[in-house]
């Protein structure tokens, strides 16, 4: 998508959505909260207050149709997929995307890298 010079100011600057999508047990594609995003979440919501990051918000999201590579979040407007598996991976997204601007490539997550085909 692109803004066009018409658009009102983006509400803020950045927006997290953190899946906190959860399946039934033994769901074979897994869910994103059997592996405590919503504790994963919390943890960053806290910590973006802590740092000062203003503009940014931190959101709960519904199932974002990448279960299997879970927890996953996404970073708007960059569009920049991440797969958040401890609270250092979540200091580091917070720390070198956010608040520097850069991206943590050894937790991104490539277009390729899922969901599984329909069929």
């Amino acid at each position: 998508m692109t803004r066009l010079p018409e658009d009102p100011a983006a509400y803020f600057a950045a927006h997290v959505f953190v899946c906190t999508n959860e399946r039934p047990a033994g769901h074979p594609r897994g869910c994103c909260r059997a592996k405590e995003s919503e504790k994963l979440r919390n943890y960053m919501k806290v910590r973006a207050k802590e740092l000062g990051l203003k503009g940014v918000r931190i959101n709960n999201a519904g199932c974002l149709d990448r279960c299997e590579l879970g927890p996953t979040l996404v970073v708007y407007p960059d569009g920049i997929w991440y797969r958040a598996e401890t609270f250092a991976d979540i200091d580091e997204i917070l720390e070198t995307h956010l608040q520097q601007g850069g991206r943590v490539p050894r937790l991104m997550l490539m277009p390729e890298d899922g969901p599984p085909p329909k069929g």
